[in-house]
């Protein structure tokens, strides 16, 4: 029987299907010598880079959105009477 590869490049896009080990998890989401995006340790694509600063500016605009759509949530429960004259 023929064992399928666990990990490669399908179309440009990286995929690993390892065992993910806690070593291997870290060493890749910090790597001070690579860009912005790195190849996940396992699934499909990439992931942000925490060794980049660039990251740290995705990943608060990315808070600050979900922060603000959250307090505008609250507002949401605030009934409003409308009044309409024939």
């Amino acid at each position: 029987m023929v064992d399928k590869p666990t990990s490669g490049r399908l179309f440009g896009v990286p995929y690993s299907f390892e065992r993910p080990r806690m070593r291997r998890m870290l060493s890749t989401y910090w790597q001070p010598d690579e860009g912005m995006f790195v190849e996940k340790p396992f699934g499909i694509g990439y992931t942000l880079n925490l060794a980049s600063w660039r990251s740290w500016v995705v990943l608060a605009v990315a808070l600050a959105l979900w922060w603000q759509s959250e307090d505008a949530g609250a507002d949401e429960d605030d009934t409003v009477d409308v009044i309409v004259e024939d």
